[in-house]
């Protein structure tokens, strides 16, 4: 019998070293994705059990959809409040301060809307001493809180909960809120640690407080941890010494902490992000609403790509209250063109002050030489508090003050 050769051109191989390394890295290919997807499995149950454990019904709010992959769609709201509780660290920082029997203060609170697209990012800051109407509201244990027709909104959350605060909140400004959270002062603290502390800026004088034990010189400087603290809670030594300028000084803390977070360096560093996620899991209580890491992911998506100048930090309009000199009442006529403009997704021009209390002052940009006006220009008519730069643009009353995320200021000391 004749027997035929192998082509020379196809020599033949066994099925060696080459086809057994394929299938080994195979295999370590198949094990390492199910390590990682059992890691990433493990990490979302885990943030899933930790935020939903403390998590609240809302009162009142509007429905939103189950959470799914991709950015939220369309607008929505957030209520966030820091309270005044202490945790095993500021408890040890802050000794007797810790020690109150007339419950627990909101003295921070702040709404966030979140426009629909284009998006444009507002967070108003409402002072501790605003005097509000506060409707009758359920509490978590199924019995109702009675109305108060007058009362400083940092009592509410005593009164009746979150849920009562964001619906004081939605009376007083009429848009709907359906998230909302609660911080306390360990909670500051330990979310400006996991993503690395937060640049402040000192003014010129420095800024030295007794009550908070503060002693530092100007310019630039790191805070985390209890300075952080220190930080957000100076009010004595800053602007006028009112809450009205502390508010301005904690908007320089979180715009320069929104910067932070929404920086390349900080999306880009996985055990940074897992960090802040597990920070967050730990030190927030949500609504019910909230309570899901898929959730918190399609609202973190829908402000990601906001340019900065949509992203403005704005602090209520006030009056002085007739009834107590230690409180402030709505300026219901300066605030309704931001409420109008923040509900219809407008951008807004800021003409008040970086604060008009003094506690932050803007760093001037290098100025510019403008053309001189010719002899036969003349000026226009101010324009008024509600009136429109352009169709999508309102521009606010000087009692607003507030900052967008591209404007710099630091603290106004005394």
């Amino acid at each position: 019998m004749k027997r035929t050769s192998k082509a020379r051109h196809a020599p033949h191989r066994t099925p060696s070293a080459f086809s057994t390394l394929l299938r080994l890295l195979g295999i370590a290919l198949a094990v390492v994705v199910v390590a990682a997807l059992g890691v990433v499995g493990f990490i979302a149950a885990d943030l899933a059990m930790r935020v939903s454990e403390d998590a609240v019904p809302l009162e009142d709010a509007p429905d939103v959809a189950p959470p799914s992959l991709g950015a939220y769609p369309g607008a929505f709201a957030i209520l966030l409040i820091g309270t005044d509780e202490c945790g095993p660290v500021s408890t040890e920082r802050l000794g007797e301060r810790c020690e109150r029997e007339d419950g627990v203060l909101n003295d921070i609170n702040l709404l966030v809307h979140v426009s629909a697209s284009p998006r444009k990012v507002s967070v108003v800051s409402l002072p501790r001493d605003l005097m509000v109407a506060v409707p009758e509201c359920e509490r978590e244990d199924g019995s109702t809180a009675s109305g108060m027709s007058r009362a400083p909104i940092n009592t509410v959350f005593a009164h009746a909960g979150l849920s009562c605060v964001a619906k004081t909140v939605t009376d007083l400004s009429g848009l709907r809120i359906g998230f909302a959270a609660k911080l306390g002062f360990d909670g500051v603290m330990e979310i400006t640690d996991a993503i690395g502390g937060v640049e402040v800026c000192i003014g010129e004088r420095g800024l030295h407080d007794e009550l908070t034990g503060l002693d530092w010189g100007p310019g630039p400087r790191t805070i985390s941890g209890y300075e952080a603290l220190q930080f957000i809670r100076v009010r004595k030594s800053i602007g006028d010494g009112s809450d009205l300028a502390r508010i301005s000084n904690q908007q320089q803390y979180m715009s320069r902490l929104a910067r932070t977070v929404l920086s390349s360096e900080t999306l880009t560093d996985i055990p940074k992000l897992l960090r802040l996620a597990s920070t967050v899991a730990t030190n927030v209580d949500p609504s019910d609403t909230l309570a899901d890491p898929r959730r918190l992911a399609q609202l973190a998506l829908a402000t990601k790509d906001v340019p900065f100048e949509d992203f403005v930090f704005l602090q209520y309009p006030t009056l002085d209250d007739p009834q107590d000199p230690a409180r402030v009442v709505p300026n219901e006529e300066a605030a309704q063109p931001m409420w109008d403009a923040i509900g219809a997704g407008r951008s807004m021009e800021i003409t008040g002050r970086a604060s008009n209390h003094g506690g932050a002052v803007a760093e001037e940009p290098a100025p510019e030489s403008t053309p001189t006006p010719t002899a036969s220009a003349s000026p226009g008519p101010a324009p008024s508090p509600s009136a429109s730069a352009t169709s999508d643009t309102t521009v606010l009353s000087p009692e607003i003050s507030g900052i967008d995320l591209n404007q710099e200021t630091c603290a106004g000391s005394r």
